[in-house]
């Protein structure tokens, strides 16, 4: 897994793991990451828990994470937009 950044965006390969005991974001070596989700992979609901989770990695708002492919598929594209950080989110992360 890796990641691809350009102007104002960063791109992440990411493997999403549903119905997890824990949910986390865990970094790769590459600059991708996986994202262990409690919800089931039923109607974009393990989706929206893996975005929720990255924003908060992330220090972004939900608005600012997207699915660019594979929203059917546990590998995903995902954008993190250049938007604002929220104060003290992300910290002390990993």
């Amino acid at each position: 897994m890796s990641s691809a950044q350009g102007a104002g965006r960063r791109v992440l390969r990411v493997r999403v793991k549903p119905r997890s005991s824990r949910a986390a974001v865990v970094e790769d070596t590459s600059g991708g990451a996986t994202v262990s989700v409690h919800a089931p992979p039923d109607k974009g609901e393990a989706n929206r828990e893996a975005l929720r989770l990255l924003a908060d990695h992330f220090g972004l708002p939900l608005s600012d994470v997207r699915i660019l492919r594979g929203a059917s598929s546990p590998l995903k594209l995902v954008e993190l937009s250049a938007g604002r950080r929220r104060a003290g989110a992300g910290e002390g992360k990993g």
